[in-house]
């Protein structure tokens, strides 16, 4: 009888990240973070000269020096009137070889076959169905749901509790409103915002 082999795994060690920003977007980040078994936040990168837990590391005229300590960065700036601060953060990351990692809440439900790029954050109680796909940069914010066959955008902002259908198309740089509903196969094209609490029935053309 063969003698059974000591076959323990040892406990991931945690990766340190950047989290930039110190507002209300930030804290949740920060509480999602805190919670996972992947990632560990190293300190808050912020313009404001405030005390803070996190602590704050830096400020944004820092980012290229911190690169030589830490790797990865996750962008806590939230996004509602206009994506573009967000947009033009993540492409100057990724020109200092930062990684942007996916950030998935511990408290989620989500298919194996959902596709999220790099820099997007799941939060709290999102429930992704299955053949999802999800772009960069992207916020898929608490108790979200995104039910099957559903395509959106890089830097996207898919606020608390709204409801996407399935087969919806939503393109890049959206804010879809707290409480919104998307009706099934209905198109958003880029840079659309949806105010909270809207139900939207047919393609969605206008900012």
């Amino acid at each position: 009888m063969k003698k059974n082999s000591n076959k323990f795994h040892k406990t991931e060690k945690k990766k340190s990240v950047i989290l930039i920003g110190c507002g209300g977007h930030a804290k949740v980040c920060a509480d999602v973070i805190l919670n996972s078994k992947k990632y560990k936040i190293a300190g808050l990168v912020c313009n404001d000269k405030k005390k803070s837990t996190p602590p704050i590391i830096g400020a944004d005229n820092d980012l290229k020096k911190l690169r030589e300590k830490y790797k990865h960065v996750l962008i806590g700036i939230g996004q509602i009137k206009s994506s573009e601060k967000r947009a033009k953060l993540f492409r100057n990351l990724k020109k200092m070889n930062y990684v942007l990692p996916v950030i998935i809440s511990e408290k989620t439900i989500i298919s194996k076959s959902v596709k999220i790029n790099e820099g997007t954050i799941i939060m709290d109680g999102a429930i992704i169905r299955p053949d999802v796909e999800i772009g960069y940069n992207s916020i898929i914010n608490t108790n979200a749901i995104v039910e099957h066959d559903v395509k959106i955008g890089n830097n996207t902002h898919i606020s608390t509790g709204v409801i996407i259908n399935g087969n919806v198309k939503i393109g890049n740089n959206v804010f879809i409103g707290s409480g919104s509903i998307i009706v099934n196969n209905i198109k958003i094209k880029s840079n659309s915002f949806i105010k909270a609490g809207t139900t939207v029935k047919k393609n969605f053309e206008k900012n």
